[in-house]
């Protein structure tokens, strides 16, 4: 399980996750959330994931806030 926090969150269904350590934030769709909304998802959230590589790279999967 990885570790991070909501970088940023757009009006359309996705955002990305910030991870420690690295430079490139990973993508995620708000089908990938588990037990919270996208709509109660705010920047800066802690969340735990999951990596998986999907058609333009890698995203996070399975999300949940931590």
């Amino acid at each position: 399980m990885n570790k991070g926090t909501i970088a940023r969150l757009t009006d359309r269904g996705f955002g990305f996750i910030a991870r420690d350590g690295e430079d490139k934030d990973l993508f995620f769709h708000s089908n990938e959330l588990q037990n919270v909304q996208f709509d109660d998802l705010r920047e800066g959230d802690s969340v735990t994931f999951e990596i998986a590589e999907g058609p333009k790279g890698l995203n996070a999967t399975g999300i949940n806030r931590a």
